[in-house]
């Protein structure tokens, strides 16, 4: 088994898929931050069925960790990412370190914000988040150029603010959004599990329950909102976990949804020891 090839610079980077674009091959990009797991080698999987060369990069990003958060511990595992992506359709590594993100440091990075998307749901918890997702996004859109970005539907909110910003900025980049991949009792695949203990990951599972009983009474013809969001909020802080949000919004902008809404998303966060959680279930009513 050969490992992709990998490549820490940006003009390393944009000779190769500069050669790629002059052979006419169509380019998909997904973006990562390490800690590969099976939800992102099904980015990778569905990337490889909308272009001809995939490029993946991985790159834990300072920018959008805040103080007192998990930068420092966030698992680095490139050796076994490797490992990994040599099971996936995976042309080529991008793998830079910050100086080559950030030559000038983190506080002196130009920074690229979408409004009132990046400030509510988890930009709320999490002042500054959004703005690192989508100024390291820019920047990647930027070196790779590719024709389409694959990301995975378990951040919702980023999935939505990185739609805007690609629209709001022209990039000529389709965003392809991917259903979460999900363990057998339910819980939503994701880097950050490995933090949890073994009574933290029996109870884990409890986030995609109040989903689904929201949905279910959704699908079932319910329609106060604010009544199921409370019980959504019980049901997690009776799974064990302590809630932080529980909110039904429209799939397309985050918004409150009007009563003529149908494409509706359910999502949640909330914490479990030291360890964050987040999870959604998009709705689409009769």
């Amino acid at each position: 088994m050969s490992l992709p090839p990998t490549v820490a610079e940006p003009g390393a980077l944009r000779e190769q898929v500069g050669a790629w674009r002059r052979a006419g091959f169509r380019i998909a990009f997904v973006p990562t931050m390490g800690n590969l797991h099976d939800g992102h080698l099904a980015l990778l999987r569905t990337a490889a069925q909308h272009a001809d060369r995939v490029v993946a990069s991985i790159f834990v990003n300072p920018l959008q960790f805040g103080p007192g958060e998990d930068f420092e511990r966030y698992p680095r595992t490139l050796a076994d990412d490797l490992v990994q992506l040599a099971k996936a359709p995976c042309a080529l590594v991008f793998a830079p370190s910050e100086r080559a993100m950030y030559p000038a440091g983190r506080a002196a990075a130009t920074r690229v914000e979408v409004p009132g998307l990046g400030q509510v749901l988890c930009g709320k918890a999490r002042p500054g988040h959004f703005e690192g997702v989508a100024t390291v996004v820019a920047q990647l859109f930027n070196l790779v150029q590719p024709d389409c970005a694959v990301f995975g539907e378990k951040d919702f909110q980023q999935l939505v603010i990185i739609r805007r910003m690609a629209r709001d900025l022209c990039f000529p980049v389709e965003i392809i959004g991917v259903p979460t991949r999900r363990e057998p009792d339910g819980l939503a695949m994701s880097s950050r599990n490995r933090y949890l203990d073994a009574g933290e990951r029996a109870a884990a599972p409890g986030l995609h329950a109040a989903l689904r009983g929201a949905a279910e009474a959704l699908g079932a013809g319910r329609r106060d909102l604010v009544a199921l969001q409370q019980s959504g909020m019980e049901n997690i802080r009776s799974a064990g976990l302590d809630p932080e949000y529980f909110e039904i919004r429209r799939q397309d902008d985050l918004a409150t949804p009007a009563d003529a809404d149908r494409s509706l998303v359910i999502l949640a966060a909330a914490r479990l020891g030291r360890t964050r959680l987040i999870d959604n279930l998009p709705v689409e009513l009769e």
